[in-house]
């Protein structure tokens, strides 16, 4: 997330549109020079995080595969490293995704799973 200084203290800029979904589900991702395979954290119609001890570099390009729950056909998107958090830094090490290129279809899918995902945690 971008950082910004006022009055002499960092804060972090928060852009999200619309808030994410605890979700851990595999995903499969390639920059040019190399494959991995991790697990996401969390994730809404506009990005995810993937935790990992490997870090891209910011504005990276990569490609995105991974599966939702209850759904068959997986989600393939291009995607930018938005922002990157080394270990022990307010959480797990990983990066921030930016999808760049996210059909309607895939959007929708991802935003229905997110909507159910938050009425199951806010039930007692």
């Amino acid at each position: 997330m971008p950082e910004r200084e006022t009055d002499g203290i960092q804060t972090t800029v928060e852009r999200r549109f619309s808030p994410r979904a605890v979700v851990t589900v595999r995903i499969d991702y390639a920059t040019v020079d190399a494959m991995f395979s991790e697990f996401t954290q969390n994730i809404n119609e506009g990005g995810l995080f993937i935790e990992s001890e490997t870090l891209l570099a910011l504005d990276e390009q990569v490609q995105l595969q991974f599966r939702l729950p209850g759904v068959d056909d997986p989600i393939k998107v291009s995607g930018r490293v938005a922002w990157v958090r080394e270990a022990g830094i307010d959480g797990p090490p990983g990066m921030g995704i930016e999808f760049e290129n996210l059909d309607a279809d895939a959007r929708l899918r991802i935003d229905e799973i997110v909507q159910a995902l938050r009425v199951d945690r806010q039930r007692p």
